[in-house]
């Protein structure tokens, strides 16, 4: 008895503060200006050229209630709020149902936002859950229900939500699926429609017709449940045929929303930029994207997709500036929004070399140092041993010069040079450059053992393919409210980080990865894409057990190509293969039609012709001989 009256108390005290939050609530929303209802989504994003890419909303195409088909209105009461003309836009019956079927089955399974919490909700330039959010759309919410009518929230909702495919407001949404006008649509179209917005990735027909079929049967039963359908319309409408349209004006590049996730990441991380729509009255943002790099991005990417599960990531950024000219995040956005370039973790593997031997050559090695290349195991003073093996367990046998590491991707080499000159130095040249991981000094840390950000990668390898400025990679050049007032300019600040001439050197070290002159007791590990290059390109893949990657650049562009699986599993030496392919197809496919150069040699650099095999000056009949590059007073004699 005593527990039960404790539970009655307590419950009371909760419907106190419940009933004073919602009063307190209520005068706030009364007290308050009127918000402008058709701020939602309100963004428009523009490529380099200042050509508008995508619109968040069309206040243009605003469509008013009673224009509206009256069963688009039903379908979307069933399926989102059938009590939404009851409520003060919260509907705490289904709120204390939804909390008690969740405790039940010990999961989320059932929501309880009204439409108006749901609009509330677009108000804001991005989707992060945090208690201060919450209580911003709180009261957002209260301030929707005081000042407009239910017609009002219900016609701003149904203007402004997302249906998918970058397609907001439901006329939009109708032109974009089926190219109709509203009161064209049929109850079978409408209710696909109106199914979209509770997971517009997985209930857009363009992205998956099965699960939208599913969703599709659930609203039409809803639809009968709440009477304003009969049970054979219902059947009727099912089973008709949906004839998809899915096109835009606009570009049809599907990629491109990878592209636009990462500047609404990256918008967000501006401080000066308001993170509602209802401060900023919406918003222009002009990029860096160079739509023609992202179609040969996005046609690259389909080299990749070696079978259903193999995924991929490219960044193609401007090493000059730090712009991010184009970027793909998947092989096809409409299966998997996850965005790799910007989200993942991978293991980076010899592609992280460049930066050991820019450390090697910043502590007196040459390209002509040598180590020997043999099976080998390291012996430490806690007892632990390292066995690291090369491709193939393929060994020289003998000693290599540094030139020839890097042609081979030799392992052994790369842990030696990481051993002589101590861990902790390429723990340092990977923060400088601009890696944020949790790196610890090790040996294993020469072979990409870490994981790393594939954009983060991007951003190291411009270091090297500018001369070794430090860039900061992004995608926004300015932002612009809509009475045009600049609220953000990139600034970028050019600092030095890197040597020169030690720069230049490792650009034409990395020409090697893809040069017979180099053939010994390995191949060099590009060997294969020698046939598709044009170009003087710096080059150097990485693979583990679990990765594939390349990377690359010339003085105009950086591109970093990652090829996997998400679930991890082992790659295979097609799609490794395949990833090299489509990172020169595509390097190429990009100078078709943009200008190609190649470093010129500084002055404290000097070229000397050189056996590249043993790393001396070339005799007369030796074979091969090629250019190799020293820092001035260091090279061979």
């Amino acid at each position: 008895m005593k527990i039960f009256k404790f539970f009655m108390r307590f419950f009371f005290i909760l419907l106190g503060i419940f009933i004073l939050i919602n009063l307190i609530g209520m005068i706030y929303a009364y007290c308050t200006p009127k918000i402008d209802i058709k701020a939602a989504n309100s963004f428009y994003l523009y490529d380099k050229d200042d050509k508008l890419l995508i619109e968040g909303s069309k206040a243009n195409e605003w469509v008013n209630i009673n224009d509206i088909n009256p069963m688009i209105i039903k379908a979307t009461l069933s399926i989102e709020d059938k009590n939404f003309y009851k409520h003060n836009g919260f509907d705490y019956l289904r709120i204390i149902k939804a909390l008690f079927v969740n405790a039940k089955t010990g999961d989320i399974v059932q929501g309880a936002s009204t439409i108006t919490q749901q609009y509330a909700k677009n108000l804001f330039l991005d989707f992060e859950k945090s208690w201060k959010r919450k209580w911003k759309e709180m009261w957002i919410t209260f301030r929707l229900e005081a000042r407009y009518s239910k017609d009002e929230i219900l016609e701003g909702y149904l203007n402004t939500i997302n249906y998918g495919d970058a397609t907001y407001g439901i006329l939009n949404a109708s032109k974009y699926y089926f190219n109709k006008e509203l009161n064209d649509l049929s109850l079978a179209e409408i209710a696909i429609l109106v199914g979209i917005p509770n997971s517009p990735a997985n209930f857009s027909p363009i992205n998956n017709l099965e699960l939208s079929k599913e969703r599709q049967k659930v609203v039409l039963d809803r639809m009968v449940k709440n009477g304003y359908i009969t049970r054979k319309q219902a059947d009727e409408a099912y089973n008709e045929e949906i004839n998809l349209y899915g096109k835009k004006d606009s570009y049809e590049l599907s990629s491109i929303m990878y592209y636009k996730d990462a500047v609404m990441k990256e918008l967000y991380s501006i401080s000066s930029i308001p993170k509602s729509y209802l401060d900023s009255g919406g918003l222009k943002i002009y990029t860096s994207l160079d739509v023609s790099a992202q179609k040969i991005l996005e046609n690259s990417s389909k080299i990749n997709a070696v079978d259903e599960q193999a995924q991929t990531s490219k960044v193609m950024i401007n090493p000059n500036n730090g712009e991010v000219i184009a970027l793909i995040g998947g092989v096809n956005y409409r299966q998997s929004q996850f965005n790799r370039a910007i989200s993942s973790l991978r293991q980076p593997g010899s592609s992280l070399k460049p930066f050991l031997y820019y450390v090697a050559l910043d502590n007196g090695f040459t390209a002509s140092s040598k180590f020997k290349s043999e099976k080998t195991t390291f012996y430490f003073e806690n007892g632990k041993t390292y066995s690291p093996q090369n491709a193939g367990n393929i060994y020289a046998n003998k000693d290599i010069t540094l030139a020839s590491a890097i042609a081979s991707s030799d392992n052994i080499f790369a842990v030696k040079t990481n051993l002589f000159l101590g861990e902790e130095l390429m723990v340092n040249i990977l923060k400088k450059v601009g890696i944020t991981a949790n790196l610890s000094a090790s040996p294993s840390l020469a072979l990409g053992t870490y994981e790393v950000n594939i954009m983060e990668m991007a951003q190291a390898y411009s270091t090297l393919a500018n001369g070794g400025k430090k860039v900061n990679s992004h995608m926004i050049r300015k932002v612009m409210d809509m009475d045009g007032n600049v609220l953000y300019n990139y600034n970028e600040k050019e600092e030095q980080i890197l040597d020169s001439n030690l720069t230049f050197i490792i650009s034409e070290l990395l020409t090697t990865t893809y040069d017979t002159s180099m053939i010994d007791y390995a191949y060099p590990t590009c060997i294969n894409m020698l046939s598709h290059i044009t170009h003087k390109y710096a080059i150097k893949s990485g693979s583990t057990d679990n990765d594939a990657w390349i990377a690359g650049y010339t003085p105009e562009v950086v591109l970093i190509s990652w090829a996997g699986y998400d679930d991890n599993s082992k790659v295979s030496n097609n799609l490794v293969n395949s990833n090299k392919i489509a990172w020169i197809t595509a390097m190429e496919d990009y100078f078709k039609n943009n200008k190609s150069s190649w470093y010129e040699m500084p002055k404290g650099v000097v070229g000397v012709l050189v056996n590249p095999i043993t790393g001396e000056i070339a005799k007369t009949n030796d074979e091969p001989k090629r250019i190799l590059y020293y820092v001035r007073g260091t090279e061979p004699n």
